[in-house]
């Protein structure tokens, strides 16, 4: 379909949105499931598919060096200064439909309008599908929008996914030069802003009958490896007095970790347990847990760690063991632009809301690493079912997508009188 046959009536473009997601649900690598990560078959084909929408609506693409399908539609001049609008294309194991992808499509239904519309942007308009938000595959998220800032660490070639394939053999097999990777560095001149539309992956807008909101920040990270060592024995041979179980203090440990979070208003989840040797008759010699810990302010998020790897510490004096924490990814809190949020609380004021909800993202995003090139601002969608994320049932209403994306054009709006004034 070429770009005049693009229907830019309100309704298709919510139609067009949700069917395109719709589509890249069936592109994993999981039968009855979602799932597609970085470098895989499944992300070539998802670049392709976002490549071929990003043409129907004028843009020029290219895949950039690290695996990022970009797409541009010029500025006043060749070479203006670009507001970058996208969200991200890869998903977590038996993901949902809309997470990351709803926002690129919503980004491209945005330059349909615009285009369609006859207005003249002072600076061009960029759509973005980051290929790694997540890091699903190889363990380390957003490597895709790191190397968009220029931030990109060559030890994270080294990093390998579950079969021992390293970043460096993935991207050479997925067809890109490892030693290229400095061309996908975009500069600070080159950019105005960079702005995402996001499922908000919790029940808060929910909870205030609410379809969209404003991000004020996005919560700062840490995840660690712990590990309690203790002895194996025999289950019915080793007595209580002499047991040294890891998996009884790394249970105490975690009921502890709720607890901490809890009390000072962090979030702290263990995703993943594992006992070893793992015989049903032995008492467990060690216990491998992980732990992501999360909060608004990165102060508050060091210091819950801080008090749990005090009472691990103390739990495993008393009960005999030894306690390690390998921490493999950080990432502080980052602040949305001032002059970009108060764009998208005029994009979701033109929908009729006059009052727009301000809340933190819980969640990590792209933004935490584009706001190492430039500014960066987030606008939040209603996600139903209690605001389940991450999993099949992850579900948003036309009438909500339909509101995102009128406030997501407004926003560029906003952006574009706010460019022209400076």
């Amino acid at each position: 379909m070429s770009p005049h046959q693009h229907s830019p009536t309100p309704a298709a473009g919510v139609e067009r949105a949700l069917a395109h997601c719709a589509e890249l649900t069936r592109i994993s690598s999981l039968e009855g499931a979602i799932e597609r990560v970085h470098l895989s078959p499944e992300h070539k084909i998802a670049n392709a598919l976002a490549a071929a929408w990003m043409q129907e609506v004028g843009l020029e693409t290219w895949q950039d060096e690290a695996g990022n399908q970009c797409g541009r539609l010029e500025g006043p001049e060749p070479g203006s200064p670009a507001l970058v609008l996208g969200s991200h294309l890869d998903t977590v194991t038996d993901a949902g439909a809309f997470d990351g992808m709803l926002g690129v499509m919503l980004a491209i239904e945005v330059v349909d309008r615009i285009r369609h519309s006859g207005r003249a942007l002072p600076f061009a308009l960029e759509v973005i599908g980051f290929s790694d938000e997540e890091g699903t595959r190889f363990g380390n998220a957003l490597l895709g929008s790191r190397a968009f800032a220029g931030e990109w660490d060559d030890a994270w070639w080294d990093l390998d996914d579950r079969k021992g394939v390293t970043v460096r053999q993935a991207a050479r097999t997925f067809g890109l030069d490892p030693a290229a990777i400095g061309g996908a560095a975009r500069r600070p001149d080159d950019l105005v802003g960079y702005l995402e539309t996001h499922i908000e992956q919790g029940p808060h807008l929910i909870d205030a009958d609410r379809p969209l909101a404003v991000v004020s920040s996005i919560a700062g990270a840490r995840r660690f490896a712990l590990t309690v060592t203790g002895r194996a024995g025999h289950a019915g041979g080793t007595p209580y007095a002499r047991r040294r179980d890891a998996l009884v203090g790394a249970s105490e440990i975690i009921v502890e970790i709720e607890r901490i979070a809890k009390r000072t208003g962090t979030v702290a989840t263990v995703g993943r347990v594992r006992a070893f040797p793992g015989g049903v008759n032995v008492v467990p010699g060690v216990a491998r847990f992980s732990l992501d810990l999360r909060a608004e302010f990165d102060a508050d998020r060091d210091a819950a760690f801080d008090e749990i790897e005090d009472f691990a510490r103390r739990v495993c004096a008393e009960r005999g063991l030894a306690w390690e924490a390998e921490e493999f990814y950080r990432a502080d809190a980052v602040v949305c632009d001032p002059v970009l949020r108060d764009a998208v609380a005029d994009g979701i004021r033109a929908t009729g809301d006059p009052d727009p909800m301000v809340m933190w993202s819980r969640a990590g995003h792209d933004g935490m690493a584009v706001a190492a090139v430039t500014g960066f601002a987030m606008l939040f969608l209603r996600c139903g079912n209690d605001g389940i994320s991450h999993h099949p049932d992850e579900i948003v209403s036309s009438a909500d997508v339909a509101a995102a994306l009128d406030a997501f054009e407004a926003a560029v709006l906003a952006v574009a009188d706010g460019y022209r004034a400076r």
